[in-house]
């Protein structure tokens, strides 16, 4: 019988499976993490984090002098991942409740993920992340058309225009007309992006609501439809910011989700999300189950 501890945990509603494993020696499963991610069979959740002290996975020891843990992230269906906004803030909230590390306000500290180190700091009421450098994924394209690309999703009667953003995982962002209304998209189904990314693309649907000020629906990459995603609202904030000509007066953003608020902060080619991380619950679960 294979029973692990688990901590279930959200951010603005964008929850998660964590599952301790200081040492580095549980090898979940494509498999295991879809069940654990189940709705209906398992805890479910849009994604697990596997808490793992850096030097003991290979993939990333030789970021240990920098940072003691690593948030290994999957997707809902088991795939990997490089990492993920809100499950950052969820991960150090983790690691505050349990001691691990000291987590006062003002006081960062680091962690890994795939996409590399990124610095956490306690905040009122929350978790800010700074999300290092960003770009466009197809900057002479971009530059040229204001866009790269079109999305096709069920609710609007045509593809849109859409821009990709790279924050260390892939986003492709869409400002919607004023005949189409994000409460009438359906994300059930993927968006046909075209041209579709390699390695697949997570989709944020925009609406503009005041001075730097945006609504958003998103669907992920490997989970589908989330009610909200870290990385998805500081690109949306930097495709709207763009589109508008980079002012030098909104750099502050306030980002609506279905899940809550979250901030973020554009400091040029960086940029850094702000937001609650919430523990709710404590448990054991029998992986052999599956």
């Amino acid at each position: 019988m294979t029973r692990i501890h688990f901590t279930k945990g959200h951010g603005t509603q964008n929850d998660f499976v964590l599952v301790p494993d200081e040492s580095g020696e549980l090898d979940l499963t494509h498999e295991q993490v879809a069940y654990l991610c189940h709705r209906h069979a398992g805890i479910g959740a849009d994604g697990v984090i596997r808490v793992v002290r850096t030097a003991n996975v290979p993939e990333v020891a030789h970021l240990a002098p920098q940072a003691t843990w690593f948030m290994d992230y999957r997707n809902a269906d088991g795939s990997l991942a490089e990492m993920c906004g809100n499950g950052t803030r969820v991960f150090a909230e983790y690691l505050r409740s349990r001691g691990l590390v000291s987590g006062d306000e003002g006081a960062p500290f680091v962690i890994a993920t795939r996409a590399g180190l990124k610095e956490m700091v306690a905040v009122p009421h929350g978790w800010a992340v700074d999300l290092g450098q960003w770009r466009l994924a197809r900057a002479e394209e971009a530059e040229r058309r204001g866009m790269d690309s079109v999305v096709q999703v069920h609710g609007s009667p045509d593809p849109l225009p859409a821009l990709s953003l790279d924050l260390g995982n892939p986003h492709t962002v869409v400002a919607l007309p004023p005949s189409v209304h994000l409460s009438a998209l359906d994300l059930s189904d993927a968006p046909h992006i075209d041209p579709h990314p390699e390695y697949g693309s997570n989709v944020e649907f925009v609406r503009a609501v005041e001075h730097a000020h945006i609504g958003m629906r998103v669907h992920e990459r490997g989970s589908g439809e989330t009610r909200s995603c870290g990385t998805g609202a500081a690109a949306a904030a930097l495709a709207t910011w763009w589109w508008g000509g980079q002012p030098a007066d909104q750099v502050d953003w306030r980002v609506d989700v279905l899940g809550g608020t979250l901030g973020v902060h554009i400091k040029g080619t960086e940029v850094a999300l702000s937001g609650p991380a919430v523990l709710v619950a404590d448990g054991e679960i029998d992986l052999s189950q599956l």
